[in-house]
């Protein structure tokens, strides 16, 4: 295991130097808050490491600019918002559909609209996994501490460049601006994207595992680039619907196919939990005290969720076979909790806990006290 040196980072600049750690070259971006750190940072870095980084007119132009970028051969990425990762998801179902590696990071905040720029909130789950329109998917990950957001930049970015489809990293305005000690590795894990082996084509694959080669731009490789339903050469074919179910079963199928190699997650206590929590981003640090707290009046199990799309399921399973009920604290209204209601299918009684607005945690004194009258 290589050597670690200890940085004592912000969530906002530990992402951003694990992007830069698994070799992103390219960010284009329009400052938001809460994620405007991001950008900064990017700004002073990327130039010294011999990137490129542009301030775009707006968060339309930046993902469009990511994936000129990436098929220029840059490893790109941007930050945003929840307003700006809105105006992203017609470029975000473009990338989807021309296969193009990129990763989008949404510091999450109050909405909907304008909202509390500034304030906390995880309202955007829903939107990062079915914002765009059509049958499509995107892997989404969402850290719990600086640590995590350095680690799942860098597994990010490898994923986006590995299945050569865009990734989500869904953090929020609580973790962004924690600062904490990060362990960083001399050396991290850096992976390219496959290229064509003879000829190959550019957008099709017989193994529904293996995503399809990427040329690199300037190698004589004439490859049709197009958003619109497409044969495994680029050719447009929009009257044709056996061409459109071969193409977006395999797009949905390069993913889901991985879903085991993706799922990153966190298990305390679950094989002896008599009470369940199921938690993400900063929400999952109140879950862990909430279960110390509570650790001489019942047995409390901590699933921390770090991929929230394809999600883990199995680990649900294993808390539910345990425990006679599963809470599943939010900072929104819930969105999560329908999923491990439908996981569930009544074998533990599911109890969703919200709290919306302004950017107020989720302390762990309240969650334990929920617990409690619950539990009975």
């Amino acid at each position: 295991m290589s050597p670690k040196e200890k940085r004592f980072w912000s969530g906002n600049i530990a992402l951003a130097e694990g992007a830069l750690a698994a070799g992103v070259d390219f960010y284009a971006g329009y400052p938001i808050t809460p994620s405007s750190e991001i950008m900064e940072h990017m700004a002073r870095e990327l130039p010294k490491r011999g990137g490129v980084f542009l301030q775009a007119e707006d968060e339309i132009a930046s993902i469009f600019m990511l994936i000129g970028a990436s098929w220029a051969d840059a490893k790109p990425m941007t930050a945003t918002s929840g307003p700006g990762f809105s105006l992203m998801q017609e470029g975000l179902g473009i990338a989807v559909m021309t296969e193009t590696p990129l990763l989008v990071v949404d510091v999450m905040r109050v909405g909907p609209g304008t909202g509390q720029a500034s304030k906390a909130a995880q309202g955007d789950l829903l939107q990062a996994r079915w914002g765009r329109h059509g049958d499509q998917i995107v892997p989404v990950f969402a850290p719990s501490s600086a640590q995590d957001c350095f680690d799942l930049a860098i597994f990010a970015v490898n994923t986006a460049e590995k299945l050569r489809t865009p990734v989500i990293l869904l953090s929020d305005e609580l973790l962004a601006h924690t600062w904490e000690v990060v362990e960083v590795p001399k050396e991290v894990e850096k992976v390219e994207r496959r290229r064509p082996a003879g000829k190959e084509p550019p957008f099709g694959s017989e193994d529904p595992r293996l995503p399809p080669p990427m040329p690199r731009l300037g190698e004589g490789h004439a490859v049709l680039v197009t958003g619109s339903t497409h044969d495994p050469w680029g050719f447009r074919y929009t009257s044709d619907p056996a061409v459109h179910r071969a193409l977006v079963h395999r797009l949905w199928e390069k993913i889901w196919l991985h879903k085991e190699k993706l799922a990153q997650f966190e298990a305390v206590g679950l094989e002896s939990a008599e009470v369940g929590i199921v938690a993400y981003g900063s929400v999952a640090r109140s879950a862990l005290a909430a279960r110390k707290l509570l650790s001489e009046k019942v047995r409390v199990g901590v699933l921390i969720l770090k991929t929230l799309w394809p999600l883990p399921e199995e680990p649900i399973r294993e808390l539910a076979r345990a425990a006679k009920m599963i809470i599943v604290p939010e900072m929104n209204l819930g969105q999560l909790v329908w999923d491990v209601e439908r996981i569930v299918q009544g074998s533990a009684k599911v109890v969703s806990f919200s709290k919306v607005g302004g950017g107020v945690p989720i302390y762990p004194e309240e969650l334990g006290q929920k617990i409690l009258e619950v539990w009975g």
